[in-house]
């Protein structure tokens, strides 16, 4: 189990989490600004040069979920993290990849007034990050997070309220979820669905970076078409009547640590307006849904994952099944 301790610069984050590591049995705090020092000697200084914090890079975000399940595996208990995630792809990515690995996570949120934030600077100037913890404390931050105003607690009190309510239940766990990791090559099914522009509908995964179609892993003794309207059905709330056509096959080439493997994309056909209207995220592994145009998907899918659709609306058009590897056709 990860006790995730967030908040602003300034909120007390790591004091906190010390304490608390000592509260807990069994209690490792996990300070990322060891990946923060590895980053500085692996990387080059223009790679590094490139972004404003470490956080921007994915092989931060990567080495922070690797080496905190590598860490539970040779230790065991709780570890306790004490960093700042104040952009909701980067926390969704980092506890998805954890929830990949069976690794629970409990989201504590320190959330001092701003008042209190500033005046632990000597100038009493607001933290340097003080305008994405105000845009997500508005918006998405405390959806699961439980909240401790620790304006007027010691650290040690504020990690002894913590300690408490994960002991009790009362800081319940992230119910962000995915499937675990695969550790073969695996075969996925994606459906496109369209509306009454002929805009194909993509989905925002909470898990991963990037937007998706509507799909996922075939199970073991399933059909893929079948698998993809179970999909549909799951992710939107679209009970899908007819077996969608198949438009596409795509070998994906594994591309380490990812296994790759056959990625199908089969045609779900035009949603009645109505239908388009009540599209439903019932659960948590998606964040938003949109239709969109080819133009504004180039924009928003991973390049293979949108050359996978480029070729499956010209097969739609033409009547016919493309094969590609890698997003190329082939023959």
């Amino acid at each position: 189990m990860i006790v995730w301790v967030n908040g602003a610069s300034r909120a007390g984050k790591t004091a906190t989490a010390r304490e608390l590591s000592d509260l807990i049995p069994n209690c490792t705090l996990f300070d990322l600004e060891v990946i923060d020092g590895e980053l500085e000697r692996l990387l080059p200084a223009k790679r590094l040069a490139e972004v404003s914090e470490h956080q921007e890079l994915p092989i931060w975000r990567r080495l922070v979920v690797d080496t905190a399940a590598a860490l539970l595996a040779e230790l065991g208990g709780v570890l306790v993290v004490p960093a700042g995630l104040l952009r909701q792809e980067y926390r969704d990515e980092i506890f998805g990849g954890l929830a990949a690995r069976r690794i629970p996570v409990c989201h504590v949120l320190l959330a001092p007034g701003e008042t209190i934030l500033r005046a632990r600077d000597p100038g009493g100037e607001p933290p340097a990050d003080i305008e994405p913890y105000r845009a997500a404390l508005a918006g998405w931050l405390t959806a699961d997070a439980y909240l401790v105003d620790n304006g007027a607690l010691t650290p040690y009190d504020t990690a002894v309220r913590i300690a408490a309510a994960v002991g009790s239940g009362d800081a319940p766990l992230c119910d962000i979820v995915q499937t675990p990791e695969p550790s073969a090559e695996t075969v996925a099914a994606g459906v496109l669905l369209f509306d009454g522009q002929g805009r194909v509908l993509l989905v925002d995964p909470t898990y991963k970076p990037g937007w998706e179609f509507p799909g996922g892993v075939v199970e073991r003794g399933e059909a893929p078409a079948r698998a993809g309207m179970r999909e549909v059905a799951e992710e939107t709330g679209i009970q899908l009547l007819d077996v969608p056509k198949l438009l596409a096959i795509d070998w994906e080439p594994p591309a380490p640590p990812r296994y790759g493997g056959l990625r199908l994309l089969f045609d779900g056909g035009r949603l009645t307006d109505d239908a388009a209207r009540q599209v439903l995220l019932p659960g948590p592994e998606l964040r938003a849904w949109r239709f969109v145009d080819e133009r504004e998907a180039a924009g928003l899918l991973p390049p293979m994952r949108f050359e996978r659709l480029r070729w499956a609306l010209r097969a739609r058009e033409r009547g016919a099944v493309h094969y590609l590897e890698a997003g190329v056709p082939v023959g």
